[in-house]
């Protein structure tokens, strides 16, 4: 079984109007890159990239 130590939760940001719309986990040990992944924003109303803010 997966140590549930490990992972922390995350926000994700809007790199165009800078809203924090989504958390999510992410394993540190595993990952230590910073995530970024298209996601729809309901601010700007379509599909835009998020990025990892702590």
């Amino acid at each position: 079984m997966a140590k549930k130590e490990n992972r922390r939760y995350i926000n994700l940001e809007c790199s165009v109007c800078k809203n924090k719309n989504y958390t999510t986990e992410k394993n540190f040990i595993n990952s230590t890159e910073k995530i970024e992944i298209n996601k729809f924003c309901n601010t700007c109303k379509k599909h835009t990239s998020h990025k990892e803010v702590k």
